[in-house]
């Protein structure tokens, strides 16, 4: 388990650098809100990696529709470009009037702003509270994207899908930082997974010459690489490109 924060322009001024010292390992900003970058998203990200800290980041989403879910991913590959983050890029969903669509609008939402992510080479997660995850996003979805789930308790329980990071506390305290913060705790080596796998701006490595795209499909298929997340997670992990496989997949079972 490491220890991390996640802010957005809300905390101000941060000196990432005290941060650091006082045990946070990684950060994960946010980058903006319906179609438009946080204004504080350049400079926190700067100051975080100079810090040393390893960088995800979200997208507050507006989004009331399956377009405005696809403009707002265009607004966020917009504000990434040029940087190289070491966690997942969250769709942050938590709007009462997307809820009110009900599970299929929500995990079609999801979907679609996650779906736009992947295909412009970053890894992409899902933020939601544990009861609008589990009562409002399918568990085909959840277990298909990293999952960041926010429940504020002595411990999480979530248990639909497996999740990666828990935001257990918005009131916590940080040297650097002026005012509460949210507190997160990370159960995945992400920066292994999405540097090994060239996501996220760190470039797309060549696939292993030890399997072809065919042969590493049927064992997907053959259940050897797991399912939905995990297989992503185990498929990238050994430096193969998972999009390219699941494509193959998808082919070999039509």
């Amino acid at each position: 388990m490491t220890k991390g924060i996640d802010v957005s322009k809300w905390q101000g001024n941060i000196d990432f650098a005290k941060a650091a010292k006082s045990g946070v390992k990684f950060v994960i900003i946010r980058a903006g809100v319906g179609f438009s970058k946080d204004s504080f998203f350049e400079q926190n990200y700067a100051r975080a990696k100079a810090a040393g800290l390893h960088v995800g980041a979200y997208w507050y989403s507006y989004a009331e529709s399956l377009s405005d879910a696809r403009r707002e991913a265009a607004a966020c590959v917009s504000a990434l470009r040029g940087k190289q983050l070491e966690f997942p890029i969250f769709f942050d969903l938590e709007e009462q009037s997307q809820f009110a669509k009900g599970r299929e609008f929500c995990s079609e939402l999801v979907a679609a702003f996650c779906s736009e992510l992947e295909n412009a080479g970053y890894f992409a997660g899902l933020y939601c509270s544990t009861y609008w995850l589990t009562n409002f996003v399918s568990k085909e979805v959840a277990a298909r994207y990293t999952l960041w789930v926010a429940q504020y308790a002595a411990k999480c329980t979530y248990t639909v899908a497996d999740y990666g990071i828990w935001q257990r506390s918005c009131t916590g305290r940080i040297d650097g930082i002026s005012g509460d913060v949210d507190m997160d705790e990370c159960y995945i080596d992400y920066p292994s997974i999405i540097v090994k796998g060239g996501f996220n701006g760190f470039g797309k490595r060549e696939i292993s010459p030890e399997k072809t795209i065919t042969e590493l499909a049927r064992e997907c298929i053959r259940g050897d690489w797991g399912s939905g997340a995990e297989r992503k997670k185990r498929l990238t992990a050994e430096g193969y490109d998972y999009d390219a496989v699941q494509r193959e997949v998808n082919r070999l079972l039509q």
